[in-house]
């Protein structure tokens, strides 16, 4: 049995990229050939892609964990590992993206709509991509970065022109399957539609969908009954149509109280008591109900409503509902506007931002955050000294220890990088020169020093002038 299903919480997590490979490229008579060692692949993204084949989130009811490929490790001969394969998640037309506080993250409409819900992490340089002409042979290789993990809240609203709304067993389900090809349940028992139901309907030349929706009963706005549950499948409808019964046998009840009812929800629910509306009196094949209509319809065209008496069972009044309501619905998309093509909108960094803050915390730890410093440290072998070294040139070019030093460090206090639940925290020692710096020939093997012209000579100094000026993330090629 095909069960509905349009709320779904989903733990996503993308791909980590690769490690880069140390190695030395080795062969006879030459067996320090210098650095080969391949970058790692880039980690798969996790995205989510509109696809109107799939109209429920069942599958991830069923499977709310979903996961994409690593990347693979690099190899020695300059050989790169394989990037991780994205993990692409089809969902239904109108699938909204949330993050557990219910910020909106994407609002998917139209088919082959995209969102990315977690970025896969990028690979490690290799020591051959390391290599430069003041690190000849690198020692060591950058660790692939972590993938990205989120948790979301996948919400689903109808995509539709119309919606028909009304208290239980009013006859909508009725009523949808008269004007489109569309099967509901149809029972004399309330609450018989417990999902959306969708058809398709066709007026002269108008082609349109008409939802039929669990039906409302007071409180709905504040979840009672279906709730909320109904209300958020009317939100993208250009017309509401208020189906009233007007054979109902409870006899607290009439069209104008029940038409009251569910214009207040509407208000309450917030939006919705604003789109053009129509008035269907249905059941008017029952002659108490017949007579009913034409004593309630000039009331309600007082109020401005477009009043239209049909029988859903009888086929009575179709043919005229089914053309007004296309003529609503050519209005409503003539006056969308259209939809602009996609703009590239680019913000330029601020002259003064570093890319990295300082903040000196309550118990005096220093805490260093920011996306290139963050990922610098996931990136470090700290098992490998040189690894070490090459990280604290990184920072010292940043501007890091400075920064410490103007925020007040002084030697042996405690500095974090990263955030709170996944730091490293290390006991701060100013220095005059970092890394590579202060060690001088750190990454050069005396056994790679050949006799040099003197115009090679000059270009080498040339280039360690022109590296010492450069940003050390600019040798990553993502």
């Amino acid at each position: 049995m095909t069960t509905f299903v349009d709320r779904v919480e989903l733990h996503v997590a993308a791909g980590s990229g690769g490690h880069g490979c140390a190695s030395v490229h080795r062969e006879k008579f030459k067996p320090l050939g210098g650095p080969d060692g391949g970058n790692g692949g880039r980690g798969g993204d996790v995205i989510l892609v509109v696809d109107q084949s799939v109209t429920t989130l069942l599958d991830y009811h069923h499977k709310p964990h979903r996961s994409a490929t690593n990347g693979k490790p690099g190899e020695g001969g300059n050989r790169s590992g394989k990037d991780g394969v994205d993990l692409v998640l089809p969902v239904p037309d109108g699938t909204v993206v949330l993050d557990k506080d219910g910020n909106v993250l994407a609002d998917l409409v139209g088919e082959g709509t995209s969102f990315v819900a977690a970025d896969g992490g990028r690979g490690g340089l290799g020591n051959a991509a390391l290599a430069s002409a003041r690190r000849k042979a690198p020692g060591f290789a950058l660790l692939g970065v972590p993938g990205g993990m989120m948790d979301i809240v996948l919400e689903l609203k109808t995509v539709a022109d119309v919606a028909l709304v009304g208290y239980p067993s009013a006859g909508k389900s009725s009523l949808i399957s008269v004007l489109s090809a569309a099967k509901p349940k149809i029972a004399d028992y309330p609450f018989t539609t417990l999902v959306p139901n969708l058809g398709v309907v066709t007026a002269g030349e108008t082609v349109y969908t008409i939802a039929d929706v669990p039906g409302l009963i007071p409180g709905a706005s504040q979840g009672k009954g279906l709730g909320l549950e109904f209300l958020r499948h009317v939100e993208r409808c250009s017309v509401l149509v208020h189906v009233l019964d007007t054979a109902t046998l409870e006899s607290e009840r009439d069209p104008i109280s029940d038409l009251d009812i569910i214009e207040e929800e509407l208000k309450q629910y917030g939006g919705l008591d604003r789109r053009p509306r129509m008035v269907v009196l249905n059941k008017i094949d029952v002659p108490d109900g017949k007579d009913l209509a034409e004593m309630v319809r000039p009331d309600l065209e007082a109020r401005g409503y477009r009043v239209f008496e049909v029988s859903a069972v009888a086929h009575l009044g179709l043919k005229e509902l089914s053309f007004a309501l296309a003529e609503v619905v050519g209005g409503a998309r003539a006056a969308k506007p259209k939809e602009e093509a996609t703009r590239i909108v680019i913000r330029p960094k601020a002259v003064d931002d570093a890319g990295f803050t300082v903040v000196q915390e309550e118990d005096g730890l220093f805490r260093v955050r920011g996306e290139k410093p963050e990922r610098w440290v996931r990136q470090t072998d700290f098992n490998n000294d040189e690894a070490v070294g090459y990280l604290a040139d990184r920072l010292n070019r940043l501007g890091v220890e400075a920064s410490l030093m103007k925020a007040g460090a002084r030697s042996g206090d405690g500095v974090a990088i990263g955030p709170e639940e996944n730091a490293v925290v290390f006991d701060w020692e100013p220095t005059v020169m970092a890394g590579a710096e202060m060690l001088g020939r750190r990454g050069e093997d005396h056994r790679l020093d050949v006799p040099r012209p003197a115009a090679q000579r000059r270009r080498d100094k040339q280039a360690e002038r022109d590296e010492s000026e450069k940003e050390y993330d600019d040798f990553e090629p993502f």
